[in-house]
């Protein structure tokens, strides 16, 4: 019992999960060093790796299909492109879509001329399609079709696209999946799991995205060169950066963070740990203080350009705004000249709201490459653990009162502590999420109820004797072995569960949605409900034609250059 309870606590000088681990905190993350996207930037830059178009196969109007290869950690990949015509009427967002402008996969190895083939039967059908071990990643993407349309007249013109309207949407086409692991008859990740250059989570899944935004801007110079041969340029290397791809995304991310602990453990320890070696250094030099005033800076400019719709949204953006001014006037006063100088800012900095403090904790990574970016390869999990049937029910007590005691606090009595239900579309086979009073379904609810769930069992437990073993009490109260379970699994990895009710009225999925996006590296998160946002990625990033000489960390909080840093 005392071993357990230790390595539920393993976090010593590390924030407590129980602070770090709550929606409102959880909803409030920016991208660091270890989000996914710049790990594999600094993967490709470090293997110089050059992207080759092998084939283009386009009408006029950017129609059909293309293909992009890389070497990538001895192993070569390739993107296969398809775009489509797509009338008006089908265009949407939503993940019951059938239709797309665009779609994508991404191919192990090189295709051959019938493996192409194949795959232009079955890619544009997405979940419809039957996909082979060889497609490792199945994705789409929509035009965003106002600022399409204006970047290709513009260049058909001669000129490039007004930089004001391009940082209105960020992007030109925007995806609504990005499926892997083993989804419709991909290949499962223990196929690449152990290859050089894909350690880690959701690396396949980024290199795609990557590739994806060079396709739209190849896309978008072909169709404006075919419309005006005589005139038409191509768009700039500063424009390009300046494009990234968009994504949409609903409630079908949420339930992956319940579902996944260990691996959300290992995503959110290996972030704490860097953010703890930061806090421990004794100083900081003259060289690190000049990095961190440099993106500090570019941060202060990246909020100025961020504006959305959504007002709850919009007022934390602005409040994030007058907490950075704070914070660079306090660095600007010789703050970071003291001892133990980050710890120090950041203990200054808990009384700014939560979207200051998560971007300062992100911040003050940046110049510390050489301190924390080996922390990336502890960010994936083996084998999930096992139910241990011998342990006495008086220690699994025990961890339910360590490690659950904010579970134990909630009265499920009251309806607005179970005014939510999770299920799964018939439709899609997508999460949803319904009201209990008055929508139906609440027979197929999914068990993210955990906090209802470890009540239950404390509960049971309690009616039970203290000596007997878990084996002997799943005898008697065989359907509460799946929480039993998790309770054991959260005693070694704390960091892997959400402290908080997922089935009460306060639970905001878009808290969830942008934790996760986050991780991914996902900036400029606009919400357009409490239940799905768009995001952008790549934005600022290195280019496929330049990221073997790039700085792949010198994107960091990328804001428009003429944004200004005040």
């Amino acid at each position: 019992m005392d071993d357990l309870i230790q390595n539920s606590a393993q976090t010593e000088g590390l924030r407590p999960p129980a602070l770090v681990m709550r929606l409102a905190r959880m909803g409030a993350s920016f991208p660091t060093r270890l989000s996914f996207l710049r790990i594999l930037m600094r993967r490709l830059s470090k293997e110089q790796v050059r992207v080759t178009r092998r084939l283009w196969e386009m009408t006029p109007e950017g129609y059909g299909r293309a293909v992009y290869t890389l070497t990538l950690g001895g192993h070569s990949y390739a993107l296969v492109a398809f775009s489509h015509h797509l009338p008006p009427e089908d265009r949407t967002d939503r993940v019951i879509a059938e239709r797309w402008d665009t779609t994508y996969a991404l191919f192990d190895g090189l295709p051959t001329p019938d493996d192409l083939d194949r795959l232009a039967e079955n890619v544009p059908l997405q979940e419809a399609g039957r996909m082979s071990q060889r497609e490792l990643v199945l994705s789409r993407a929509n035009r965003s079709m106002r600022l399409f349309e204006h970047v290709v007249s513009a260049l058909a013109r001669g000129d490039q696209p007004e930089p004001e309207i391009l940082d209105q949407t960020g992007y030109l086409m925007r995806t609504t999946a990005v499926y892997g692991n083993g989804k419709f008859g991909l290949a499962d990740r223990a196929v690449i799991a152990g290859r050089p250059g894909l350690r880690g989570a959701f690396q396949v899944e980024m290199l795609t995205v990557w590739l994806i935004r060079h396709f739209t801007h190849d896309l978008a110079d072909h169709i404006a060169h075919a419309r005006a041969p005589g005139t038409a340029v191509s768009l700039s290397a500063d424009t390009r950066r300046r494009l990234g791809i968009g994504n949409a995304t609903g409630l079908g991310m949420a339930p992956f963070l319940v579902t996944h602990p260990e691996l959300i453990h290992s995503w959110v320890h290996a972030r704490e740990t860097a953010l703890a070696r930061v806090r421990a250094l004794p100083r900081a030099r003259a060289q690190e203080r000049a990095i961190f005033a440099d993106v500090l800076n570019r941060a202060i400019a990246h909020a100025a350009s961020w504006s959305v719709p959504d007002p709850v949204q919009m007022e934390r953006i602005r409040e994030l705004r007058t907490d950075l001014a704070g914070i660079r006037a306090l660095t600007d006063s010789g703050s970071l000249h003291a001892p133990y100088p980050w710890e120090g800012l950041l203990i200054a900095a808990s009384a700014c709201g939560l979207e200051a403090q998560e971007c300062l904790n992100a911040l003050v990574m940046e110049p510390y490459g050489a301190l924390v970016d080996d922390l990336a390869d502890e960010m994936q999990c083996g084998l999930p653990m096992r139910l241990d049937p011998s342990m006495r029910l008086s220690d699994l007590a025990g961890i339910i009162r360590h490690d659950y005691a904010w579970a134990l606090k909630i009265d499920f009595d009251q309806p607005d502590e179970t005014y939510q239900f999770w299920y799964v579309s018939e439709d899609k086979s997508e999460p949803r999420l319904g009201v209990r009073s008055r929508e139906p379904g609440v027979e197929l609810e999914t068990r993210l109820d955990v906090a209802r769930q470890v009540q239950e069992l404390s509960h049971a437990v309690h009616r039970a004797q203290p000596a007997d073993s878990v084996a002997a009490f799943l005898m008697r109260h065989p359907d509460q072995r799946h929480i039993v379970e998790r309770v054991q699994t959260i005693a070694a990895h704390p960091y892997g569960e959400i402290r908080d009710n997922l089935i009460g009225r306060a639970c905001l999925p878009i808290d969830l949605l942008r934790f996760k996006l986050a991780f991914f590296g996902a900036t400029r998160f606009d919400p357009k409900s409490d239940r799905w946002t768009r995001i952008t990625l790549c934005q600022g990033a290195p280019l496929a034609g330049e990221i073997a000489q790039a700085d792949p960390d010198g994107w960091a909080f990328w804001a428009p250059p003429d944004a200004g840093a005040a």
